[in-house]
């Protein structure tokens, strides 16, 4: 049975700019536990900018247990050409660990599903590291599927600036 959050207790709002640093104290603690904090270089100017510039690059919601910040979900649009309509991008999902079993991964999912369909997106979609299995137990239960088929690509740093720098013909 899935844990069902207790409304009174739970809240799932649009981030502010003054919630920029638990927002990005969120995003640190994200990459130590996917242990990628050493590629970290986002500052919380980087995130400010991103998702408070006009237009925003990204948005965020953020998830309260009893008025205390426990989660957020970064997200961003992205279009399918096969689909013919813009879809929502999850680029990050956090629930603090002594926060989880308790729904608000699901709430954060519902929310954001609720504004892909008010959006008129033909899907959502994100990635998860391929050794984190509850976080992919947890997506099949919700009846996401796993693309195996697809294999993504990231081109960054020295190598994106490389391809740049070439002259095109």
């Amino acid at each position: 049975m899935t844990a069902k959050p207790e409304n009174n207790i739970l809240a799932i709002r649009p981030a502010t700019p003054d919630d920029v640093p638990t927002i990005y104290s969120f995003i640190l603690e994200l990459a130590e536990y996917e242990r990628l904090r050493h590629i970290v270089t986002a500052t919380e100017t980087d995130i400010r900018e991103a998702l408070f510039s006009r237009p925003p690059v990204a948005e965020a919601l953020l998830a309260f247990h009893e008025g205390q910040p426990v989660g957020f979900a970064l997200f961003f649009r992205s279009f399918s050409t096969f689909v013919g309509r813009p879809g929502l991008y999850l680029e990050d999902i956090y629930v603090k660990p002594e926060m989880r079993g308790k729904g608000i991964g699901r709430a954060l999912l519902v929310r954001l599903a609720k504004i892909a369909q008010e959006r008129r997106c033909g899907r959502m979609e994100w990635s998860v590291l391929d050794w984190n299995r509850p976080a992919i137990d947890f997506y099949k239960n919700l009846g996401a599927e796993s693309l195996n088929e697809w294999t993504v690509f990231r081109l960054s740093g020295d190598n994106l600036n490389a391809l740049a720098d070439e002259t095109a013909p």
